[in-house]
């Protein structure tokens, strides 16, 4: 019988971008709106500029994302296409580096060279990509995911301060925007970190110290430019 396991491992491409997403959302558009509200702008004006917010940040966190993933994807399959040709001009080298890889990992030469061998004829192109090159499919780039699952929990992230904004008079509004981001952002630090393995609390509080910072330092921007709170 065979045992299959769960592991963390194979969520981490889905959960970088969707972790990164969510923070960002919470975190720009909190932001965004401390700031305008910061210049005296009336309710009206604040939603408007954080519901504008909300659209430019999603699709640039998607464009953005599926760009640098794209990239990484493209590198990738330009070394799988480089270990194709070697395998086809020159297999004996190619061989003597599996060989050499094994060993460095602890296998003593003679079953070095016999597991090298045996995985070479089960599939010698995979056996390269996976440990010359150390690409595994479970974390293999894919443009097309990265870039939906940022620009959706950027805009689910956004969403949440443009709500307190809208139910909070511009009066408190500063500083409920500033508390609720807090909150929310340490929940989805804590959810991201849980679904990742890691302590809830650790992940919670690193991401609301930085989401902290961030606000704290766009509010002194009204003051920067002599701007009454």
């Amino acid at each position: 019988m065979t045992h299959e396991e769960d592991h963390k491992i194979a969520r981490i491409g889905f959960l970088r971008a969707a972790v990164l997403g969510a923070n960002d959302g919470i975190i720009s558009t909190s932001s965004l709106i401390i700031g305008v509200c910061s210049s005296g702008a009336d309710q009206k004006q604040i939603i408007t500029v954080a519901i504008a917010g909300l659209v430019a940040g999603a699709l640039s966190m998607a464009a953005g994302e599926y760009v640098s993933v794209s990239s990484q994807s493209d590198t990738e399959k330009a070394d799988i296409e480089r270990e194709r040709k070697e395998l086809l001009e020159n297999p004996k080298h190619e061989l003597l580096e599996l060989e050499n890889i094994y060993i460095q990992r602890g296998l003593d030469s003679a079953l070095a060279k016999e597991v090298a061998s045996q995985l070479t004829k089960h599939n010698a192109l995979d056996t390269h990509i996976r440990d010359e090159l150390g690409i595994l499919e479970i974390n293999k780039a894919n443009p097309l995911t990265a870039s939906i699952a940022s620009a959706l929990t950027f805009a689910t992230g956004a969403s949440l301060p443009v709500m307190v904004t809208y139910f909070t008079s511009t009066k408190n509004l500063i500083l409920f925007e500033a508390a609720f981001s807090l909150v929310f952002l340490f929940v989805m630090g804590g959810i991201a970190a849980k679904s990742g393995g890691a302590h809830f609390t650790k992940g919670a509080l690193r991401v609301a110290f930085w989401g902290a910072i961030a606000m704290g330092f766009t509010a002194l921007v009204g003051k920067f430019f002599n701007v009454s709170l």
